[in-house]
């Protein structure tokens, strides 16, 4: 749909149904209200802000001067409106035509359809024209294919305040900007509106916000600093059903520590509203049972790590009189005697699986993550193939990231993709600290879902990464062979470091016992990056905060710590907590477990490669892996989990993963098979 919506249009099986809707829309606020009275809301629609042209705008004019003396090799414009106040303020000291003419003379990029419009109407066509949404990212990528910009001048018509990111990424192409600012953002001259929608905000009388640019959102928070209202706005915006028109503003709320719960897929005004009346009940929905559910779990700080007994009392009494409760999968983690050996695999629903790669073909990775409905269905299916004794939740380590203010992208082939890494000590300043889980409450949710799918005798396993690999994706901006980043900030700025390792354990922690408090009866940690560190590193670097995670967590809830990598390692794991600490195939797991002591369950750790083998292979290596955890002489040492050393490759034929489990459940140590 365009951004106007003819009436001879079929309206949507959709409807806001009588919610209150507000909208911060200016030049279009009245076909905005219409839109939204269509869908069936209430239109409460304020204008928010309006292009103040800069007065003797003396840029402006050097940089006309400049184009017409051959000094700038491309232009870049943003925006319809400036475009056109561009040359208004131009025309009066250099010439229409000549500046014009000039314009003709070099590419011009157009970020969207109204910098086209305007150009048109200017007599021009533009050179070069970024694909919708219309972001940074299509402007980039459109140079990227079509105009690389390696030594080239770029004179760049900017919005009203500068994008940094766009500015950036010409830079670290080569580019040199010449950054041209044509209007400013200021208050609409009559804020009455916008002041009583503040207000309203306050007062809970919002049940869904519409946003159709940054800019909106910051003149908004303006007003309501100015009123003495900031606090209350922000937490009435909490509680409202937020949608975004596209990246940009998305990118904006995140900043602000909002959650962005629709984020529109077209871009466009009439596309907003649609998906806004489609989705915005079942994200009310959603947001209400997180905030019943983190307001029904109040976890206690846990007991030093050392306290083996006050845990398991704990586990005990949380498990007491549940279906899942004397499962042999919590029973290991408890260290009490088992029927069979409990098994569960990382990464058990994945790639290698048809059925889910059937469902990969509808939906790309991260709109997967956050369809709770289809994260439930893909582990459940899993989990009914398999037959294992855990079920973990479908999701990625890294969502966490985007309301903490990262720019995440699965990128199909590159994997996870983080587009404004944290490289220096400065840009820790913008690593948002999180304070609610509502940003991410489609996890939360498909806990919630998957608990209800499952067995009632299947125990549910959420997990998370932890904070130094968080750290490390977040550096890196993907995936590293020798973490020269994170190595880099790491040990030339401990306070940056410390300052973001603090924030990330704080997250952690937060989502964590959110998934807890949403039915998961154990959590698994993963480190799965810390392997490249050695012991005096992680201790000084890691441990600290690894610490701070485990003691803040429910201790209704197993906790499995995973620090993957290093087996010199393992020692130190243990001693950052949780009552199962995992083993990856790397190390020895019969050695391993006596370093550790019988105080700890653990669990591993079978090479995942194993599972390409032929079936006698498998078996006997499993075999040979259980016999030497047996521990005959101790009467069967109790608390071994079988896994994986680490995920499941795609390449596994899945009957192989199914006679893994089906192996490890009738295999008696000492006995053989039964």
């Amino acid at each position: 749909m365009s951004d106007s919506t003819s009436s001879s249009e079929a309206v949507p099986p959709a409807s806001f149904a009588g919610l209150r809707v507000a909208a911060m829309e200016s030049r279009r606020g009245e076909e905005m209200a219409r839109l939204i009275q269509r869908m069936g809301g209430e239109a409460l629609v304020s204008p928010s802000m309006r292009e103040a042209p800069i007065a003797e705008n003396r840029a402006a004019i050097d940089f006309a001067n400049r184009l017409i003396a051959g000094q700038i090799d491309a232009v870049l414009l943003l925006t319809g409106v400036g475009t056109k106040m561009l040359v208004e303020q131009i025309e009066r000291h250099v010439g229409r035509e000549r500046f014009l003419a000039a314009l003709s003379d070099v590419p011009l990029i157009a970020r969207g359809p109204k910098p086209v419009a305007a150009l048109r109407e200017l007599g021009l066509t533009p050179t070069h024209r970024a694909p919708a949404p219309n972001t940074w990212r299509e402007v980039l990528t459109t140079l990227d294919t079509e105009l690389p910009v390696a030594n080239l001048t770029i004179g760049l018509q900017e919005y009203g305040e500068s994008n940094p990111s766009l500015i950036a990424g010409l830079e670290a192409r080569g580019a040199i900007v010449h950054r041209v600012r044509v209007y400013e953002w200021a208050l609409p001259a009559d804020t009455a509106p916008l002041e009583a929608n503040v207000q309203r905000l306050v007062n809970g009388e919002i049940d869904v916000l519409l946003l159709t640019s940054a800019n909106q959102l910051n003149n908004l928070l303006g007003v309501a600093e100015k009123e003495g209202l900031l606090n209350e706005v922000r937490r009435g915006l909490r509680e409202t059903v937020i949608a975004s028109i596209g990246p940009t503003t998305s990118e904006r709320l995140r900043q602000l520590e909002l959650p962005v719960d629709i984020e529109s897929s077209a871009g466009s005004m009439g596309r907003l509203v649609i998906e806004a009346a489609e989705r915005c009940h079942e994200v009310r929905t959603l947001k209400a049972q997180v905030q019943n559910l983190l307001s029904a779990a109040r976890p206690q700080p846990m007991a030093p790590s050392s306290d083996a007994l006050v845990r398991q009392q704990a586990l005990r009494e949380a498990s007491a009189g549940k279906p899942w409760g004397e499962s042999d999968f919590l029973r290991a983690c408890r260290r009490e005697p088992v029927s069979r050996t409990p098994v569960w695999l990382m990464r058990q629903a994945g790639r290698y699986m048809p059925e889910y790669r059937a469902v990969r073909e509808k939906v790309g990775f991260l709109e997967l993550c956050k369809n709770p409905a289809l994260c439930s269905e893909v582990m459940c299916t899993a989990v009914d193939y398999l037959g294992v004794d855990a079920a973990i939740i479908f999701s990625d380590l890294l969502p966490i990231l985007e309301p903490m203010g990262l720019d995440l992208e699965f990128s199909k082939g590159d994997g996870p993709v983080i587009h404004n890494p944290v490289r220096e000590a400065d840009d820790v300043d913008r690593v948002i600290d999180l304070e609610s889980v509502e940003a991410l409450h489609y996890v939360v949710e498909t806990v919630r879902q998957t608990r209800d799918d499952l067995s009632d005798r299947l125990p549910l396993i959420g997990f998370a990464g932890a904070p130094f690999t968080l750290a490390s994706y977040a550096i890196e901006g993907g995936g590293s062979r020798n973490y020269l980043h994170t190595k880099t900030l790491m040990l030339r700025d401990e306070g940056a470091w410390r300052a973001l390792m603090q924030r990330l354990a704080r997250a952690v922690t937060l989502y964590l016992n959110a998934q807890i408090a949403a039915g998961a009866q154990a959590v698994q940690l993963f480190d799965s990056w810390v392997g490249c560190l050695g012991p005096n590193d992680y201790r000084r670097y890691v441990l600290p905060y690894t610490q701070q995670v485990i003691r803040g967590l429910d201790p209704r809830a197993a906790v499995i710590h995973f620090a993957a990598g290093n087996p010199a390692l393992l020692p130190l794991a243990a001693e950052a907590g949780g009552d199962v600490v995992g083993i990856d195939w790397r190390a020895n797991l019969a050695e391993a477990w006596n370093q550790l002591g019988p105080g700890v369950a653990v669990q591993g750790n079978l090479d995942p490669l194993t599972l390409l083998a032929d079936r006698s292979t498998i078996e006997r290596r499993a075999a040979a892996l259980l016999e030497s955890v047996a521990f005959p002489e101790e009467g069967g040492r109790p608390g071994h989990i079988f896994n994986l050393g680490h995920g499941i490759v795609p390449q596994t034929p899945p009957e192989n993963a199914r006679a893994l489990v089906d192996f490890v459940h009738t295999h008696r140590a000492g006995a053989g098979p039964r």
